[in-house]
């Protein structure tokens, strides 16, 4: 709709219509106030003789056609419905013809006197005043399409925003931890405890050499101020699409942790920390998602694709809180029935992309492996009466590409010599997950028959396909504090004990009678419980809450590069208990407890306790 020019207002509106609201006018202080002057009342030019005095100035008074052109111009802006100006039009021709008449009656009054009156022609006939109702109905139309425009268009309130700034949100939060790593006596120092993602990160390792490979720390007790910073932002496209975005620091690239360790150096990222110097951000999310109206029927969708949030009903035995999914993901759910809401989430996720020019050291390249992720899970949220609740899930995570495989026979003579599958191995690894090498080294004379340059990289031993349940009970009778149960299982159904015992590195029991390393330990099953009791967030202040949980999970279970990275230090082939809680302090600031201790299942012994506080601050 368009303003009408304030002419036209004017001529619309009668002296009632004063009580239309003073409207700012853009970039000024002052009102403006929309009114009109005064309807002529009917009347007639009349001659000296006839008021017995000199002749007055004419009093104008609007013609039928100007009456019948304001209604068709009020029709043309949408004040007046067509119907309704058909009916005033009809109105005001009937008024035209009574003011005929009266004209009529006066000019004879006048007994001739032509320069008292002005002759009256069909085609011109003065409307002698606007019938109430047309005023009543000119008036409210015009007050509520005028108001209207001015609040969608946000000039009638020159305090709010433009509508681009209501469609992006943003938001960000800060986590300042203090975590103390500690180590029982009875950890195996002695060389067993291999750090298979700092070789497989840098140069390859020579084994035929007398030093040790890079060993996990195990016996000496760390303690550590950590910090982790996010902003982002969503903006809402329109028609159901959202652009999102975040922020976030991290000491490293890890993909399942944004921590940084204050004062910490590290030469991944160019020896950044240390000595108040500044630390890195990282490209956390980035992301457009499609969204179908919830109005249109009982099933609601949603497409996302770029890097975003864990699609995936999970907890962090599988899952790292921190982990960011790239790819795309679909989800699906209906929404008819009254107690039960079944849902659908598939997606693909490209897990590692080959290097272009792979191998970049030689002409002939090698040929192409990349590795996926192919995730589906099916799931319902059930209200089982008004305090119970539950929600439940079936996943099938399956990859490829991601376990090792011997590389064809060639002999390295130098760290930048490449095999054919050195792409195999994880660019990224906590620990627990069991290894095999994967360079076949051909022993010949250059390398002194096998007693030399034995540079060798490492993959995993296993395949992965992870068949997970989820689920979880929720009980609000003593609101607003709930007793959650929380449990997941989960198995992987690709892993083969005898295809991994004839080529493990490692996870191998201290049994010396079948071979040097002793047979392989590892195994494929996962599982996890956790009872939460208080506040389920943490909303105002003196919210609160406790929990306690116990998890198991074996080397091979998940990948041990995605799963939680603070129980036991990270990783896999861990056991143990947790147990914590925390307090609202405001509305957006509360503090938390954990103490979780972990022991390994398979290979040399390890334990590890990790003791957290944290304060949590959110926008």
């Amino acid at each position: 709709m368009v303003i009408a020019p304030s002419w036209l207002l004017m001529a619309a509106l009668p002296a009632e219509a004063a009580d239309v609201p003073a409207l700012p006018v853009l970039g000024t202080e002052e009102p403006l106030a929309i009114a009109a002057p005064p309807v002529a009342e009917p009347s007639l030019t009349t001659t000296a003789a006839a008021t017995g005095g000199a002749a007055p100035a004419p009093v104008p008074s609007p013609s039928q056609n100007v009456t019948v052109n304001l209604i068709n111009r009020l029709v043309q802006r949408g004040v007046l419905a067509k119907e309704d100006a058909a009916d005033l039009i009809q109105q005001a021709e009937a008024d035209a013809a009574i003011a005929r008449d009266e004209a009529a009656k006066v000019a004879q009054a006048a007994q001739g006197q032509a320069a008292a009156a002005k002759p009256v022609n069909d085609d011109t006939v003065r409307v002698t005043y606007i019938p109430e109702v047309v005023k009543d109905e000119i008036r409210d139309d015009l007050r509520s399409e005028v108001m209207k425009q001015a609040y969608e268009e946000k000039w009638a309130a020159p305090r709010t925003f433009p509508s681009w700034v209501t469609n992006l949100r943003l938001f960000g939060d800060l986590r300042i931890r203090y975590q103390g790593d500690t180590f029982p006596h009875g950890n195996d120092n002695t060389g067993g405890l291999p750090d298979f993602n700092k070789i497989n990160t840098g140069n390859p390792f020579d084994t035929s050499g007398s030093n040790f490979p890079p060993q996990l720390n195990a016996d000496q007790d760390r303690w550590r101020l950590r910090l982790r910073a996010r902003a982002g932002a969503e903006a809402d496209l329109g028609e159901g699409f959202t652009l999102g975005g975040r922020i976030g620091t991290g000491e490293s690239n890890s993909p399942v942790s944004a921590n940084q360790t204050l004062g910490g150096v590290n030469s991944f990222t160019s020896n950044q920390g240390g000595d108040f110097s500044k630390y890195s951000i990282w490209l956390d999310r980035a992301f457009l998602k499609y969204e179908t109206p919830k109005s249109l029927s009982d099933f609601y969708g949603s497409a996302t694709v770029g890097r975003f949030d864990n699609p995936f009903f999970s907890t962090s035995m599988i899952w790292a809180d921190d982990l960011g999914f790239d790819g795309g993901v679909l989800k699906a759910k209906y929404t008819g029935w009254e107690r039960v809401t079944p849902y659908l989430t598939m997606g693909g996720f490209p897990v590692y992309n080959t290097d272009y020019s792979f191998a970049s050291n030689q002409p002939a390249k090698f040929p192409s492996r990349d590795k996926w992720l192919e995730g589906f899970q099916l799931g319902t949220d059930i209200k089982i009466t008004k305090d119970w609740n539950a929600k439940a899930a079936v996943a099938y995570y399956m990859y490829q590409n991601v376990s090792g495989k011997l590389s064809d026979p060639f002999t390295p003579l130098s760290t930048a010599d490449i095999g054919d599958t050195d792409n195999l191995r994880p660019t990224f690894a906590q620990k627990g997950n069991t290894y095999m090498a994967l360079r076949d080294i051909k022993a010949t004379s250059a390398n002194n028959y096998g007693d030399e340059y034995q540079y060798q990289y490492y993959g995993l031993a296993s395949k992965f396909r992870d068949v997970a349940l989820t689920g979880q009970v929720d009980y609000a009778g003593f609101d607003p504090f709930h007793i959650a149960l929380t449990g997941e299982v989960v198995k992987n159904i690709a892993w083969d004990w005898r295809s991994i015992d004839s080529i493990a590195v490692n996870n191998r029991s201290g049994d010396k009678s079948y071979r040097s390393l002793g047979d392989y330990d590892g195994g494929n099953l996962g599982w996890l419980v956790n009872l939460n009791f208080g506040h389920p967030a943490l909303e105002k202040r003196w919210d609160w809450n406790v929990n306690v949980g116990y998890r198991y999970v074996e080397s091979d279970a998940v990948i041990d590069g995605f799963c939680d990275s603070d129980f036991g230090g990270g990783g896999t082939n861990l056991k143990g208990f947790t147990l914590g809680g925390g307090l609202g302090l405001s509305k957006r600031v509360w503090v938390a407890l954990r103490w979780m201790s972990a022991d390994s299942i398979a290979g040399p012994a390890y334990k590890e306790d990790v003791i957290q506080l944290d304060i949590n601050a959110k926008f």
